[in-house]
């Protein structure tokens, strides 16, 4: 299986020598011209055009009312927290299968991690499982969900698309909503990703997008902030921006704020990104579909789009028969120069994180053994 995978691989790419990597950025539009264009008007920071453009393309492209550009994925997340009102001693549930990002920005706050399982096919977080936890462990108290065992208020939930796959949004929106907890979505990996044909990151108070260098597009490092709430949205972009109220001279600052606003800079060459983001995802499917093709009957899963979703298929995924499967197949291929890479860590056992209180996290565990990424650049 190696070989074959690893000869298929090379002819796709037409790359018979040399090494392949999991995935990288693809420039083959305005990039330049537009990055010329803002160096030459020397408004290279936060303020300029461009910043403006990337928000308006992205608002437009996933139906969200607003969107407010940040540094990367995880100042959003940030900010996100901040404003659905997440405090220090409080805690969020989120996926324990995740990137460290999301725990992270949860700690930001002085908030805590609380890990819930992952359903197999989705890779994303229960809706059962979140229900369970739940039910065993919440007194609702004036409305608001305290954790029993903690005694601290459960402030919000950030379920993650994995690997651009949408989770059971819908019903984790439901019982978000039934306990009063904020639903915030990182949309990190799922740009161009879409449950029922509504986008991610446009189920909750907030979604948050990652244009880091090896997602769909890239903005060198990059993120965004979605929302359809103006007055959080005004909120965001004005403590993303240090908080500095609006004057041709005075530096007056209201709030505590964040220097998090993502530069026209980067902008420029999102906006280039962004105009070629359709024919990206295109590309990513037949690419997707190609891998569909090559592993059926061979006893490989290869990761495919659930019923009612359209996945961008950001990083191609195969589940390996077990532990030791895995490993060989890692082995192989990076040995022959084909990146290939494991699920991350489970946050649950990082040392920062594995005091935190988490559900039965059977299903996290099981992918985690299994999980594989394949080549996904576009072709």
């Amino acid at each position: 299986m190696y070989q074959d995978f690893i000869g298929f691989v090379r002819k796709i790419y037409n790359k018979p020598k040399g090494f392949i990597p999991l995935h990288e950025p693809t420039f083959e539009g305005n990039e330049k011209k537009y990055l010329k264009e803002c160096i030459d008007t020397t408004f290279v920071s936060s303020v300029g055009k461009f910043v403006t453009q990337f928000e308006e393309m992205i608002a437009k492209y996933t139906g969200a009312k607003y969107a407010i550009a940040t540094m990367n994925g995880t100042t959003a997340l940030h900010i996100a927290l901040i404003l659905s009102g997440v405090k220090q001693g409080e805690e969020v549930i989120t996926q324990p299968l995740t990137f460290v990002a999301t725990a992270n920005a949860i700690s930001y706050t002085g908030a805590k991690p609380v890990f819930v399982d992952v359903d197999k096919d989705t890779m994303g977080l229960s809706p059962g499982a979140l229900r369970k936890w739940l039910e065993e462990n919440i007194e609702m108290v004036n409305n608001k969900p305290f954790n029993k065992t903690t005694n601290c208020r459960v402030a919000a939930c950030i379920p993650m698309h994995t690997f651009g796959h949408p989770c059971r949004i819908n019903e984790i929106k439901a019982i978000c909503k039934e306990y009063h907890i904020s639903l915030i979505e990182d949309a990190a990996e799922s740009l161009g990703s879409t449950f029922n044909g509504k986008h991610t990151g446009t189920f909750g108070l907030f979604g948050t997008l990652s244009f880091n260098g090896n997602k769909t597009i890239t903005t060198g490092g990059g993120g965004m902030l979605l929302t359809n709430d103006k007055e959080l949205a005004k909120k965001a972009k004005h403590i993303t921006t240090t908080a500095k109220q609006p004057h041709k001279w005075e530096y007056i600052h209201d709030l505590i704020g964040y220097n998090y606003r993502l530069t026209n800079l980067a902008a420029a060459l999102g906006v280039a990104q962004m105009e070629q983001l359709p024919d990206f995802i295109k590309r990513k499917r037949e690419l997707a579909k190609k891998y569909e093709i090559f592993f059926k009957d061979s006893g490989v899963e290869f990761v495919s789009e659930k019923k009612n979703t359209e996945a961008n298929y950001w990083l191609n995924a195969l589940i390996l028969k077990d532990r030791k499967e895995r490993d060989e197949f890692l082995e192989q291929t990076n040995e022959a120069g084909i990146m290939t890479r494991p699920a991350w860590e489970l946050m649950n056992k990082l040392p920062m994180f594995k005091d935190c209180q988490k559900g039965d996290l059977s299903n996290s565990e099981w992918l985690a053994d299994r999980i594989v990424n394949i080549t996904s650049t576009v072709i």
